[in-house]
């Protein structure tokens, strides 16, 4: 897979149009309603009886923030009650409760992962109270592989919360910056000095984690050049072992905050182009490798060793080294990859609590893959991960002549073939250095449902891909 990286500025300009993220093939707009809690309970049931059972990897959504980031695009409730947290995580332990009778006892949890909102909205001895209530529904693995990830805002952590979170198992965490210059983080309601990012990375290694990650954010109100190159040296010195770099996407209609977010102090599109430019370039001669999209890494970071093995994968929580497990959501708005099926809970807390009062597991839409949907998200999470499908691999595990299952797909690749995005040969078709920052363009022309969505009333679904 081609590791490096062309920075094509017209191209990039020309391809710069929404489409998914590819986190999962379908995407969640394709999930239906008629998918509930019967028809996860029986996809897991099935998923006991595979000839070797999927290890399992769970997601828990915190939703609750102290205050908005104008930007944030996930599903969170604002609140400085933290009283809240109480009935929010008996309804968790009673959601795993659920979940976890679902599956045979010596299936481990190899991967865990506390996200949001802000996991630290909880106390320490709650997150400590999470964990072991966990523990009692599943069966947590005690490899040396295995995965527990906290999502952290540094504003809100006291003095001895990482210390506490490595004795509950974490030895992953992953925060915002997103800025650190003064003007932009005013302009998104996110004031975060560089002192209490620094101290949460240094108590991170002192106790032990195994790995850091930053994400930060191009083409936020009244970001510059000058600022975002600054942040980014002051990121890099501090040798985080991730770093993603995010587009904003400025979509108002649909999240409710980032109406607060002036469009006029938004950069211009070619400053955005310059400020993503400069981000790979500083991140390349820092020594991070760029493992895909908007994700790099150090050379000795799980994910850089597994994407130059060809074993990374994508999920909801982004790029992973566990392609083997099956996903179990807890929480508000979390999603599940179960077997062959997708399904998430209901983004309204009120709905998610009303369906646990209820003793039911709290599946609000999924849906069960067809054939179809089984190959082209094969194919696709090859793309994402790979940069490259293997046609011959393609055909031998789903037993389809390529050319011929995909005659709708391929000339679809013509137009990026002829700009230079991809490579198109009988035994593989593979992105180019110019195509590693438009894999979302490359895989959407293996998309079955985006000619649907095409014919489905005008209505914003996704990001821009730069």
């Amino acid at each position: 897979m081609q590791a490096n990286i062309t920075f094509d500025a017209d191209l990039l300009r020309r391809y710069d149009t929404p489409g998914p993220r590819y986190t999962s093939y379908p995407t969640a707009p394709a999930f239906a309603e008629d998918f509930g809690a019967a028809q996860l309970r029986a996809h897991a049931l099935r998923t006991n009886d595979e000839p070797i059972p999927r290890a399992l990897s769970l997601y828990v959504h915190v939703p609750y923030c102290f205050s908005p980031c104008f930007y944030c695009g996930c599903n969170r409730v604002i609140t400085r009650d933290r009283s809240r947290a109480a009935p929010y995580l008996l309804r968790l332990a009673r959601e795993a409760e659920i979940a976890g009778g679902w599956f045979d006892r010596d299936r481990e949890v190899l991967q865990l992962h506390l996200g949001g909102g802000t996991p630290n909205f909880l106390t320490a001895t709650q997150i400590a109270g999470l964990v072991e209530s966990l523990r009692g529904h599943f069966r947590f693995s005690s490899r040396a592989d295995r995965d527990f990830s906290i999502e952290l805002d540094p504003r809100f952590l006291q003095p001895d919360d990482i210390a506490s979170y490595a004795r509950s198992g974490f030895s992953r965490a992953s925060f915002g910056v997103q800025d650190f210059d003064a003007d932009v983080q005013r302009a998104v309601n996110r004031e975060q000095t560089v002192e209490q990012t620094l101290a949460v990375i240094d108590a991170c290694r002192a106790h032990g984690f195994r790995s850091v990650n930053v994400d930060l954010i191009y083409g936020l109100p009244r970001q510059t050049v000058d600022g975002f190159a600054r942040t980014l040296d002051t990121v890099t010195e501090a040798r985080p072992d991730r770093i993603a770099v995010y587009g904003y996407a400025h979509m108002p209609q649909i999240f409710k905050a980032q109406t607060q977010i002036e469009e006029r102090d938004l950069p211009a599109p070619g400053t955005k182009l310059t400020l993503l430019q400069l981000a790979i370039e500083k991140l390349t001669a820092a020594g991070y490798e760029h493992v895909g999209m908007d994700h790099f890494s150090l050379p000795a970071d799980d994910l850089a060793v597994a994407r130059r093995a060809g074993s990374l994968h994508r999920n909801f929580m982004g790029y992973t080294t566990h392609a083997e497990c099956d996903l179990v959501g807890l929480g508000v708005s979390a999603i599940s990859h179960i077997g062959d099926s997708f399904s998430q809970n209901p983004r309204d807390l009120p709905a998610w609590e009303q369906a646990l009062d209820q003793g039911q597991a709290p599946v609000w839409r999924g849906l069960a893959l067809s054939f179809d949907d089984r190959v082209r998200a094969d194919v696709i999470q090859r793309l994402m991960c790979n940069g490259e499908i293997d046609i011959a691999a393609i055909e031998q595990r789903h037993v389809i002549d390529f050319p011929r299952y995909f005659a709708e797909s391929l000339p679809r690749l013509e137009a990026l073939a002829a700009d230079g995005l991809v490579e198109v040969s009988p035994r593989r078709i593979s992105a180019t250095s110019r195509g590693r920052l438009l894999l979302r363009i490359i895989a959407m022309c293996f998309d079955r449902y985006l000619s649907q969505a095409a014919a489905a009333p005008a209505r914003p679904r996704y990001s821009r891909v730069i």
